[in-house]
C-alpha cells in the first residue's frame, strides 16, 4: 500500500494502521509496539513505503525540535536494525538522522535534558460511534500532556497511568452521563481525566490534586489544551486536611478519580473526603435524571447495577477507576467505604466501553476496575 492509499485520496487524513503509527509515535509507546504496528501497515514488513511515512510524519517533524529526542533516537536505532535484519533496505533519511544523532548528541547530555516530555494522547472515535459516523473522515481528539520522566523517583502525579486512560475512555463513551452536570475529580495528576470531561459539555469541571508541584504542571497541560474556555477550574486539595464546610461547597453531580485507592494511609482520608462530597441531595433538574424513569421500585431491582443506576438518577455519585495492585489494601478500602455509608459497586462489566486507544499496545485495559459509588443512607 502506497502512503497516500492510506490516506484515501485526502492529504489531511490518515487511516488505521497508519494512524495507529503516527499515534503510537506522538504518544512516546515503547519502540516494539511501534514496529509492530509499522509492520501491520506494510503487510508484514516494513517496506519502503513504510519507511518513508516513519520519517515524513514522525522523525522529521521530531528532529525540528518537537518531539524527545533520545526517545526518537532509541526508536531510529530499533527501527533500523529490524529492517537491516530481514534484509531490506534502509532510505538513506533514517540513516542520515540516526547519525546526526550519534554524532552530535551524547547520551550524558541528554540525560541532563529537562524531567518533563510532552506526550500527545489521540482518542480515536471507532467507526460505529455516533459522532464518527457522522463525520466523513475518522474523527479524534488530540490531547498534549506534559508528563514527568521521573515516575520512580516520587513524581508519580505527573505521569500517565491505565486507569486514567480507562475513565477518561469511559467519558467518552458515555458523554451522556456527565453532560450537563456538575464534576469534580480527585487526584487528577497530569488532567487528563479532566480535559475528556471538558469536551462532553459539562456544566462545570473543577480538577483538584493535594501535590503543589503536580497542580502546577497540571495547569500547565489545561493551557495546552486551552480549557480555560471550557470552563474547568484547579483546586488544592490534600485529603487529610480538606475542611468539610469547604467540601460541601462544592457539591457536585459527579466525583471522579484514578488510581486514588493505593496507600492505605491515604484511604480514610479519601473515604472521607468522598462521603462529604456525596450527601448532598441532587436538585429535581430535568436533567437529573438522564432521560430516565425515576419511579423504578427498587424492591424489584435485580442487581446492584441496577441500583447504583437508579441512585445516579436522584442523588450525586462517584466514578473510580482503579487497578488493584494489592487486593488488602483495596478490601481495606471497601471497608473503610462500608462504615461511612458508602455502597461501592463493581460495574466494569455493565457499562459500554468503546476502544479509543487501539494503538497503546502498553495499556492493559483488562487490568482496571470501574467502581460506582454512592451514599447509602439517602
Amino acid at each position: 500500500m502506497m502512503v497516500n492509499e492510506a490516506r484515501s485520496g485526502k492529504s489531511d487524513v490518515i487511516h488505521p494502521p497508519w494512524l495507529h503509527l503516527l499515534s503510537a509515535f506522538l504518544a512516546m509507546e515503547p519502540s516494539d509496539s511501534l514496529i509492530s504496528i509499522s509492520k501491520e501497515c506494510g503487510g508484514g514488513a516494513i517496506t519502503e513505503n513504510v519507511q518513508n511515512f516513519i520519517w515524513d510524519k514522525c522523525i522529521s517533524k521530531s528532529s525540528n525540535g518537537k518531539g524527545h529526542t533520545p526517545y526518537v533516537k532509541s526508536f531510529l536505532k530499533k527501527v533500523i536494525l529490524e529492517i537491516e535484519s530481514a534484509g531490506a533496505v534502509v532510505i538513506d533519511e533514517l540513516y542520515e538522522q540516526l547519525s546526526i544523532y550519534m554524532t552530535t548528541l551524547k547520551d550524558d547530555g541528554l540525560a541532563k535534558e529537562d524531567s518533563r516530555i510532552t506526550k500527545e494522547i489521540s482518542f480515536l472515535y471507532p467507526m460505529d460511534h455516533v459522532e464518527a459516523r457522522v463525520c466523513q473522515s475518522p474523527r479524534k481528539l488530540v490531547v498534549p500532556l506534559s508528563c514527568s520522566l521521573n515516575m520512580l523517583e516520587g513524581d508519580t502525579g505527573c505521569s500517565l497511568w491505565p486507569s486514567g486512560l480507562f475513565l477518561s475512555e469511559f467519558i467518552l463513551s458515555c458523554p451522556e452521563l456527565f453532560s450537563l452536570k456538575s464534576c469534580f475529580e480527585l487526584g487528577s495528576g497530569v488532567g487528563l481525566v479532566g480535559i475528556c470531561l471538558a469536551h462532553v459539555k459539562p456544566s462545570k469541571v473543577v480538577l483538584s490534586d493535594g501535590d503543589l508541584s503536580t497542580l502546577a504542571n497540571l495547569k500547565i497541560n489545561l493551557e495546552l489544551n486551552h480549557t480555560s474556555t471550557l470552563g474547568v477550574e484547579c483546586l488544592h486539595l490534600p485529603w487529610e486536611s480538606a475542611l468539610e464546610r469547604d467540601l460541601q461547597a462544592l457539591m457536585p453531580d459527579i466525583v471522579l478519580g484514578a488510581d486514588v485507592i493505593y496507600d492505605p494511609q491515604c484511604i480514610p482520608h479519601l473515604v472521607r473526603v468522598i462521603a462529604t462530597l456525596l450527601t448532598k441531595e441532587k436538585s429535581n433538574s430535568p436533567n437529573s435524571s438522564n432521560g430516565q424513569d425515576c419511579s423504578v421500585d427498587s424492591s424489584i431491582l435485580k442487581s446492584e447495577y441496577e441500583e447504583f443506576v437508579l441512585a445516579s438518577m436522584t442523588k450525586p455519585v462517584a466514578y473510580l477507576a482503579s487497578v488493584v495492585r494489592n487486593i488488602d489494601t483495596y478490601n481495606y478500602f471497601l471497608k473503610v467505604a462500608q462504615q461511612a455509608n458508602l455502597r461501592v459497586v463493581d460495574i466494569t462489566q455493565n457499562v459500554k466501553m468503546y476502544n479509543f486507544l487501539p494503538y497503546m499496545r502498553s495499556y492493559e485495559r483488562s487490568s482496571v476496575r470501574l467502581l460506582g459509588i454512592y451514599c447509602s443512607f439517602h
